[in-house]
């Protein structure tokens, strides 16, 4: 009982592809495979780079506002113009330290600069060095502390308080003249919001 077993039909033969076609074939999934890569690949590289943006931000944002004393460097433009605070050129050992409250805003800067950078800012904030008293601390006990000012060392020591109408800033002014050609300025600009 051996029976025949059913064949299967065979195909019929057409004509065979052509090798243009085939390589047709191939270069349109290469470029639907590169549309797909592009469509993907860019938005996922965008959103790591951006990620990795948006968190180093944050650490610098973190780093800034949680500074509990003098930051060394300027302060920035605006904080410079908000608080009437124009530092001079050339300047050196500039350090400063903002805070702010529902009551009143500072800006502590310091510097050390010469003759004519300490001229050039008493002229920016309204005064000339005439003004200056002699041994006129004017810098406040609690805002030392807060930056960590010592104006015991040695002198001679000028300062004056330059006041003005809100909302622009009052300057509480120390200048240390111990050497007269590299003079350090220390300011507190304070303003009521």
């Amino acid at each position: 009982m051996t029976g025949d077993l059913p064949h299967q039909s065979r195909s019929p033969e057409g004509p065979a592809r052509p090798a243009g076609e085939r390589r047709r074939v191939i270069r349109r999934r290469a470029l639907t495979l590169l549309i797909i890569v592009l469509l993907i690949g860019i938005p996922a590289g965008y959103l790591v780079i951006s990620a990795n943006q948006s968190r180093d931000s944050g650490r610098d944002k973190e780093e800034k506002y949680s500074a509990t004393g003098l930051t060394t460097g300027w302060p920035s433009k605006l904080q410079r113009r908000l608080y009437q605070v124009p530092v001079p050129h050339p300047a050196a050992k500039v350090a400063y330290y903002e805070t702010n409250n529902w009551k009143t805003s500072r800006l502590y800067v310091q510097f050390e600069t010469n003759a004519a950078g300490l001229d050039a800012f008493l002229a920016g904030v309204g005064v000339h060095r005439g003004d200056l008293e002699r041994d006129g601390i004017t810098i406040s006990a609690r805002d030392q502390r807060i930056t960590g000012w010592d104006f015991s060392g040695s002198g001679p020591w000028q300062g004056l308080v330059h006041e003005q109408e809100n909302p622009a800033p009052t300057h509480d002014i120390v200048v240390n003249t111990a050497d007269p050609d590299r003079p350090m300025v220390y300011v507190v600009s304070r303003t009521v919001p």
